[in-house]
């Protein structure tokens, strides 16, 4: 236990560190909100100048959340300024020692601020990457050409450089080098197992209803865990608490609901929103093809303010999808796959009237289950159930903030793999987590250290697996430094058959425990070393570049055993791996002008090991790329407005990926009895050659949309058309290997949508 005490005690001296300010200093704390509908405003400077001349301040956080501790006893005046807002000025005095808790409503202006502004720069863009970290608004999303008048995260996710998509079907996202199972994805601190739908436009919640997401390709911070590639942390905002509001759309993709408004009182408010699918009945039929597509999702948001010092929001998100992703064969229906997420959640945000210190507890449950196989005759399924519950409190100070917390889970995972070419396996297990991390951030001048900590306990071992992390960033003047660096480690496994490139069907499993952790087959954890170096120049306000590198060193990785039967099972097989690679983005925001051009390389390799290789490679031993190993990636985004028009268009480009060719074929008998071979019917066989050695044909689309919003009364309607794979691109999505056939993506395909809101 030497090495828990020695994280508890680094723990304590940070949250401590506020100690000086609870003996005789006074502390001012609240939240920020817009007075038109209640909502949260981040990055909103709150300054307040003391009996002493001495100016202090904070920044509020997404929850509009601010906190100034040991403020000296006295007369202060407190501003609040954002731009686009009304300053708010108020003069208070403090006593000696007291916890003052002040609220501010800042109402919209159109007048330029005239006053001395400590104005909060922007934190968000293609372009403006810090040590991995991307942060995404919903004004963003919309820039981004879709088959739908609204834009989705997910969409925009692919325009990031080291972002590999299985293309426009199928709902997978590997992230520099990371396998989908091996991100973490939050929506409001749920996981969500699979966060994205069938259709790879779309993600399991619209844009609509989302405040920020927070993009770690790498290198996060200790207040993330057990995933070993890349987070990304989505927060939705909170319903409309002064008005009732709605919104309605319809495409030949997909129709969206959305209602918000205060509940009798502005001191809680809703927000639901709902979604259908209208694949079958609209988009297949213009195109005259097969889109076998279905899904939908509903979700809701309760938020309360139940004082003035505390906030409660509970959560809850319901999604499905159904879709046939490989082609009918031989008169055979083709599979499909179907899976559903639940999840719930509820947040307590407080102020504490005791410590300068916010405090919150997180209880989130969610699920996914998963299926695979003819139409109501699964031959796979798995499930993955998820019971968490977070303690964490937060401490902000002029030079010094910072945040420690307790994480309890439970996890329940179930898997049940039959169908041809194998025999029914089932397996299930069930795993306790524990863990503490402390996130200390100190502020030198121009420099930003985040050191962290994170210490795991699996199945109530008390030999936790320490995982030490670091986050850099030196800014002065028009340059900026950041660097990044951590150990990770990832107990649940998602396990895909990678022979087959449009291999969506993922089983949840965990890695068997033991003390023995030396054996990786026997309780060793896979494991990552990230490390990221990038620099940021900005030469003018309206241009933006920045270069990112970045490593991953990949340690006991399990993937579905390797074998020349075309099987899948849940028989762990160990691998080694290593990505690197770097990106280049440029973004200009000139007038009405916004565009950025992204570019990223990477290279991924994997080494296996399998004794049972050498019968079929005559070694034991085998190295490849695996198949999302994409090299090369350019996208060309560029927006703008024209006469009342706004237009978006985007250009992608992708090497192409690696796929497992094959030299023939035979036929085998699964014996199970006492049969006569002769007069038994044989199934086929696929004899591959080496692991992914052949590369599939590059990816390219051009894609463009064009809106107009017109103002009736209260009413505001958008009209937008869209016109997706522009030149009629056939892009590969799946390859037959035994017939050597091919589903291609979506062809030239264009859409006319209508969004009216209120």
């Amino acid at each position: 236990m030497p090495h828990t005490r020695y994280i508890l005690l680094l723990g304590l001296i940070v949250l401590l560190s506020a100690r000086p300010a609870a003996a005789q200093n006074a502390t001012l704390s609240g939240f920020v909100t817009d007075a038109t509908d209640g909502q949260a405003l981040e990055l909103v400077n709150v300054l307040v100048q003391g009996p002493d001349g001495e100016i202090r301040g904070a920044v509020t956080n997404r929850d509009g959340l601010y906190l100034i501790p040991r403020l000296p006893a006295g007369r202060h005046v407190l501003r609040a300024t954002y731009i686009g807002y009304e300053t708010y000025v108020d003069t208070l005095v403090l006593a000696e020692g007291e916890r003052r808790t002040v609220n501010i409503a800042l109402a919209p202006s159109e007048e330029q601020l005239g006053e001395v502004v400590v104005q909060t720069e922007r934190t968000s863009g293609a372009a403006r990457i810090t040590a991995g970290l991307q942060s995404v608004r919903p004004d963003e999303i919309e820039l981004v050409p879709m088959p739908d008048v609204a834009g989705d995260l997910a969409n925009y996710l692919t325009t990031l450089p080291g972002v590999v998509s299985t293309g426009d079907r199928g709902g997978q996202l590997f992230i520099r080098g990371g396998e989908p199972s091996q991100n973490l994805v939050q929506l409001d601190g749920m996981i969500l197992y699979q966060p994205f739908h069938v259709l790879g436009f779309y993600s399991a919640f619209p844009s609509d209803i989302l405040s920020r997401a927070d993009v770690y390709a790498g290198g996060f911070g200790s207040p993330f865990g057990n995933r070993i590639a890349s987070v990304i942390d989505v927060w939705t905002r909170e319903g409309n608490r002064q008005r009732w509001a709605g919104a309605a759309s319809v495409s030949p993709f997909i129709s969206t609901l959305q209602l918000e408004g205060p509940l009798g009182t502005e001191r809680a408010s809703v927000l639901l929103s709902a979604r259908q699918s209208l694949i079958e009945q609209g988009a297949a039929r213009y195109l005259d093809a097969e889109l076998p597509y279905r899904f939908h999702d509903a979700f809701g948001k309760l938020h309360l303010v139940p004082s003035a010092r505390s906030r409660l929001s509970i959560t809850g998100l319901h999604t499905y999808d159904r879709g046939t992703l490989g082609e009918t064969t031989d008169g055979a229906p083709a599979e499909e796959l179907r899976w559903s997420n639940t999840g719930l959640g509820v947040r307590y945000l407080i102020l504490p009237r005791i410590l300068p210190i916010a405090a919150e507890v997180r209880v989130t449950r969610s699920s996914l289950h998963a299926e695979q196989g003819p139409p109501d005759e699964p031959t796979r399924s798995t499930a993955v159930t998820n019971t968490k519950v977070l303690v964490q409190a937060s401490y902000f100070g002029n030079h010094l903030s910072s945040e420690a917390g307790l994480e309890v889970s439970t996890i329940n995972t179930e898997s049940n793999l039959g169908g041809l070419f194998q025999n029914t396996e089932a397996s299930g297990s069930a795993l306790n987590h524990f863990a503490l991390f402390f996130a200390p951030e100190w502020h030198i001048g121009g420099l930003r250290i985040q050191p962290g900590a994170r210490a795991h306990f699996y199945s109530l071992s008390i030999d936790p697996y320490l995982e030490p992390r670091l986050r850099l960033v030196w800014e002065q003047g028009l340059h900026q430094i950041s660097a990044a660096a951590g150990i990770y480690h990832q107990e649940i496994l998602g396990l895909s058959d990678r022979r087959d490139a449009a291999s969506v069907f993922t089983a949840w499993t965990n890695v068997p425990t033991s003390s023995r952790r030396e054996d990786v087959l026997a309780g060793r954890l896979p494991g990552a070393r990230h490390a990221i170096l990038g620099y940021r120049l900005t030469p003018t306000p309206w241009l933006e570049v920045s270069v990112e590198g970045f490593g991953k060193w990949l340690d006991n990785l399990f993937i579905a055993e390797w074998s020349a039967f075309p099987r899948f099972t849940t028989r762990l097989q160990p691998a080694q791996g290593r990505t690197y690679g770097f990106d280049v983005r440029a973004e200009v925001r000139r007038g009405a002008i916004h565009g950025y051009l992204t570019y990223g390389y990477s290279s991924t390799r994997y080494v296996a090991k399998q004794a049972s290789l050498a019968l079929w490679y005559g070694e034991e031993t085998l190295r490849f790329r695996p198949p999302h190993d994409r090299r090369h990636q350019l996208n060309v985004l560029l927006s703008g407005d024209l006469r009342g028009f706004s237009w978006n268009t985007r250009w992608e480009f992708g090497s192409g990926l690696p796929f497992s060719r094959a030299y023939g074929f035979d036929g085998f008998v699964l014996i199970d009895d006492v049969v006569d071979v002769s007069r038994t019917p044989r199934s086929r066989r696929v004899i591959y050659e080496r692991p992914f050695n052949g590369v599939l044909p590059t990816y390219h689309r051009l894609d463009l949309s064009v809106a107009r919003t017109v103002t009736l009364r209260r009413l505001e309607l958008t009209v937008q058309a869209t016109a997706i794979n522009v030149y009629d691109r056939r892009n590969l999505f799946y390859l037959d290997v035994f017939t050597l056939e091919r589903s291609d993506q979506l062809p030239f395909t264009p859409s006319l949508g209508l969004h009216l809101a209120f």
